[in-house]
């Protein structure tokens, strides 16, 4: 009897979560130069890191050899005077992953439950089983988020209900109003964990203010990230909001120092460079376009997206892939989420969309 065969039942019966293939990898594999590769498979900021950030970063490694503050202050405080909240209200992360996995070690364990909807983030029934709960997966709805049947397949054993606003992979969203009234029937001792990775590329009429709903709804815990707009994933800084109460328990759980030094100081300024978040925007917004008209061009389905990526259709999704791997660049096969039909594309700068077209057009040809 081995060692690893000790481990509990659940671990042992996760799937790991698969990312998005590096450049690294690619040019390996294919003996691509990496220079000649384009990456839109992981969601990330084309333009990325802001000058703000990139200045914050540099003059924090002066004092790399020490630890980091492990309470996060100077960027809490920056975070409560932007969000009006309190510092004990807020958790940070090493990236919104970690905020995701330490509600579910406080809230889940063995004998207890976690919704989620089909078609979610990956990591949602990830963190719910690496605890020993049992995860309910409800049915999508146009591909996003049923919030009448996620309410209905609450038990008396759920303890915490996942929610993706915008969501990932789809790109599907949920109205504030819809996601209100979907509070108002959780029962008040169900965490909902609203997951808004995506929440700055929102249009103007989509905006919904989900921190002034903390009051009312103590069970709400607000999940946010540097990685997406910010430009920040590889130095893996989120955060969450919720009751004071919620925030502690997280903390105890938390592992200490769990945001880097330069992950902190980065974050610090990012939150303050207003017109690099603007200027992320506006670049997606018109990629997004250029990518969309060419999927209508082809005749390919789309899910319309309030992210910064788009899901399309195209049968034979391995061999489509596999023929834009060839060509160098790289896209999110979804098969892993039951949509074997499916991949999804990152908006990057119009030079790199068109390539995607490019390559797109001779894969399907």
């Amino acid at each position: 009897m081995s060692v690893a065969s000790q481990a509990p039942e659940y671990i042992r019966a996760i799937s790991p979560y698969q990312p998005g293939k590096p450049i690294s990898e690619l040019a390996r594999e294919m003996g691509i130069p990496e220079a000649g590769i384009v990456k839109l498979a992981s969601n990330e900021n084309p333009l990325g890191m802001g000058p703000l950030a990139r200045e914050a970063a540099l003059r924090s490694l002066s004092g790399i050899e020490r630890y980091p503050d492990g309470n996060g202050f100077a960027l809490k405080s920056a975070l409560s005077r932007r969000y009006g909240v309190k510092p004990a209200q807020l958790v940070l992360g090493n990236g919104s992953n970690d905020v995701l996995e330490l509600a579910a070690r406080a809230f889940l364990a063995p004998g207890l439950s976690g919704v989620f909807s089909e078609y979610a983030f990956a990591v949602y029934p990830l963190a719910i089983n690496a605890v020993g709960a049992h995860g309910i997966q409800v049915p999508a709805k146009d591909y996003g988020h049923d919030l009448d049947t996620m309410a209905a397949a609450i038990r008396p054993d759920t303890r915490v209900v996942f929610v993706a606003n915008p969501n990932n992979p789809t790109g599907t969203f949920v109205h504030g109003p819809e996601l209100e009234a979907f509070l108002a029937r959780v029962p008040a001792d169900v965490l909902v964990v609203l997951d808004e990775a995506y929440t700055e590329y929102l249009n103007a009429d989509q905006h919904y203010d989900s921190l002034a709903w903390l009051e009312r709804f103590p069970n709400l815990l607000v999940s946010r990230t540097f990685s997406k707009a910010y430009g920040l994933a590889g130095l893996r800084v989120g955060y969450g909001i919720a009751h004071p109460d919620v925030a502690d328990l997280m903390n105890r759980v938390r592992q200490p120092f769990n945001v880097s030094s330069v992950a902190l100081a980065a974050a610090e300024a990012a939150l303050a460079d207003e017109e690099f978040l603007a200027q992320s925007a506006r670049l997606n917004a018109r990629g997004m376009g250029q990518i969309t008209e060419a999927l209508a061009e082809l005749e390919l389905e789309w899910i319309p997206s309030a992210g910064n990526f788009v899901t399309f259709k195209v049968g034979d999704a391995a061999a489509v892939n596999a023929s834009l791997l060839r060509q160098g660049v790289i896209v999110r096969p979804i098969a892993g989420y039951g949509m074997p039909e499916w991949l999804r594309v990152s908006i990057g700068l119009p030079e790199e969309n068109a390539r995607f077209i490019a390559a797109l057009k001779q894969a399907l040809a």
